[in-house]
């Protein structure tokens, strides 16, 4: 496949002439490294297709370099060149990941061959990978799960919108699903055939984003010897997700507000523009109104991001659907782990319905598939989903006791999802109101302390 990009590591120069002459007549890209950390600044840079690396290197170990190469870039394939004398220790290499080896002095056909086979099965491994996320991508809208009057007209929107280029912004706290939901609008879109690419802005050095959203040109840096393509331009027709989009800088700002409205990119250290296709999507677990007042995110890039807000809600807020939810994973982790788990116990379900959840999904997802790993029937108890619980458990000497801290912990949790307005709470729990004031004098709680923020109260406080 003429046109790949073809890494060589040795630090033999007549070795690297020849390849460089041979590759080179075949078509290929050639990039030359002498040593370890002049390869390992190529690829931190440069996309390349395959690497050629001679076990034998002068001042360091050839297999402990692939090794790490390996680990860095676990679908890229790689071929030693080895002497006949040194073909066990070549053997041990693809036993620790590559993918073959070629003994020197190599002929053109060999040479040829193996090149060709080891850039047939990356191509091949990145067909699986794109088929693999086209199938995830096609369950995104279904694995949105909920009844919530707020999830299903939040369904709504993505419908009405998915047809359109407009730009979305997603907001809601971590774990609420924000991924979820911009791929479900990817998929729904006319660009579903095109590529969805994601980037947690908050997770990358402020010095490499600005490179990892536009690229940059070859020599734009010490070591840059290839010309890197940015997300802007990868993503062409397609859709490209910025989560954390809070998290940039000022100056990174004005260049992605001219991303979007000229819809065109400079790589770092080029003189032209180049045209993008891409839709754009972002989200943000802050308030960005709040940091534009701060003077810490630009006005003008709010109101470009802004055309149609999304606003998730956290789970605590939606707590009808957290049997579904959990239901749900519980069936995924049981086919994925073969238990045959059948449900909740109504205890456990009562549990999960009274925690107040602060990692969202993400955190019931995990607690359920430690629970499915945990149990020991086909019935999922609270101790399974809950550590605590067995801590708990452990403490009480009597029925009396577990039911007083059940009741007390009940009844906090009842005031305030209703706020401490009495009357409501009688009627979220089907009870009399004198059943709920004999609870509250009962353990001497105030109703005022939950009139005003939901979260700010621990139910720890007052049931120990």
């Amino acid at each position: 496949m003429p046109g790949e990009k073809i890494l060589v590591i040795d630090d033999d120069a007549n070795i690297l002439e020849v390849l460089q002459m041979r590759l080179r007549s075949w078509g290929y890209h050639i990039t030359i490294a002498r040593n370890g950390k002049k390869a390992k600044t190529i690829l931190s840079s440069t996309p390349c297709n395959l690497v050629i690396i001679d076990l034998r290197l002068s001042e360091e170990n050839g297999i402990e370099l692939m090794e790490e190469i390996v680990g860095y870039y676990p679908n890229l394939p790689i071929i030693i060149l080895t002497a006949h004398g040194s073909i066990e220790s070549a053997v041990e290499a693809m036993g620790k990941g590559a993918y073959s080896y070629i003994t020197k002095p190599f002929n053109n056909e060999d040479l040829l061959l193996h090149i060709k086979k080891a850039l047939e099965k990356q191509q091949l491994t990145k067909e699986i990978e794109r088929l693999r996320n086209q199938l995830d991508e096609s369950q995104d809208f279904k694995r949105i799960i909920g009844n919530d009057k707020r999830m299903k007209e939040i369904l709504e929107k993505v419908s009405k919108i998915a047809k359109t280029d407009c730009t979305v912004a997603i907001y809601g706290e971590s774990g609420t699903g924000k991924e979820l939901i911009a791929r479900a609008i990817h998929h729904k879109s006319n660009r579903t055939k095109g590529p969805f690419i994601t980037l947690n802005c908050g997770a990358i050095p402020e010095g490499l984003l600005e490179n990892e959203f536009f690229g940059h040109i070859r020599g734009a840096f010490p070591g840059t010897y290839e010309s890197k393509e940015g997300l802007f331009v990868q993503g062409a027709g397609g859709t490209i997700f910025l989560d954390g989009i809070g998290n940039t800088s000022l100056a990174l700002q004005v260049k992605l507000l001219r991303v979007l409205q000229e819809r065109e990119v400079k790589p770092i250290g080029g003189t032209k523009s180049v045209k993008v296709n891409v839709r754009v999507i972002v989200a943000s677990n802050t308030d960005i109104q709040k940091a534009v007042n701060e003077g810490k995110f630009r006005e003008d890039l709010f109101y470009r991001i802004h055309v149609v807000p999304i606003y998730i809600p956290p789970l605590r807020e939606r707590k009808d659907d957290i049997p579904l939810l959990a239901t749900y994973f519980m069936t995924g982790f049981s086919k994925l782990l073969k238990k045959d788990i059948k449900g909740f116990t109504p205890a456990a379900i009562q549990r999960m319905m009274l925690y107040d959840w602060p990692g969202n999904i993400r955190e019931l997802q995990s607690k359920v598939e430690h629970a499915v790993v945990m149990a020991n029937t086909d019935i999922i108890a609270t101790e399974d989903l809950f550590t605590s619980a067995n801590t708990l458990k452990n403490n009480f000497n009597s029925y009396r006791d577990a039911k007083e801290r059940f009741e007390c912990e009940y009844l906090e949790n009842l005031l305030r999802i209703n706020k401490g307005n009495i009357t409501n709470a009688s009627k979220t729990a089907k009870r009399y109101r004198a059943d709920i004031y004999k609870l509250i004098k009962k353990y001497n709680i105030n109703p005022e302390n939950y009139k005003n923020d939901l979260s700010s109260t621990n139910t720890e406080k007052f049931c120990t």
